[in-house]
């Protein structure tokens, strides 16, 4: 028989930085139709074959609408607890994109928030804790 590695599911989560012309109009959070309920980033996991960036623009297109151009990697999140369901390693990119966007797939809403209004703290998973590594390098690049 052989051996088979039993490993945590890779997937993939953008903050998406959306703008308008060249002014930024905040980032976008998704609401899950699926548990855990809540606001989250958009995101999902890597398919076998997949590049983890590629996974990342597919996500990104079926749950916001929006075609995003990745601009940073942010980190891997890999706490076995970040995900209630089962472990998962998390590749985060920073990515941008304009338009509106509109939920679809897992996502039953995609609104945009301005930096100062996040809801931190009605976010899944370890989503805030990701946010805020996000807002601290941003607020360190102004």
């Amino acid at each position: 028989m052989p051996f088979t590695p039993k490993t945590p599911y890779l997937t993939t989560d953008g903050i998406i930085e959306l703008y308008e012309e060249e002014r930024f109009k905040g980032i976008v959070l998704i609401e899950r139709k699926n548990e855990p309920k809540g606001l989250a980033l958009p995101g999902g996991f890597v398919d076998v074959g997949e590049r983890v960036e590629e996974a990342l623009v597919r996500e990104m297109q079926e749950e916001t609408n929006l075609e995003v151009e990745i601009s940073r990697l942010l980190g891997v999140y890999s706490d076995p607890k970040r995900d209630p369901r089962f472990h998962t390693a998390s590749v985060v990119f920073v990515a941008q994109a304009q338009g509106q966007p509109k939920g679809g797939d897992d996502a039953k809403t995609a609104k945009v928030f301005a930096l100062e209004e996040i809801p931190i703290d009605q976010l899944v998973f370890d989503h805030s804790a990701i946010l805020k590594e996000y807002l601290r390098q941003h607020n360190t690049k102004r």
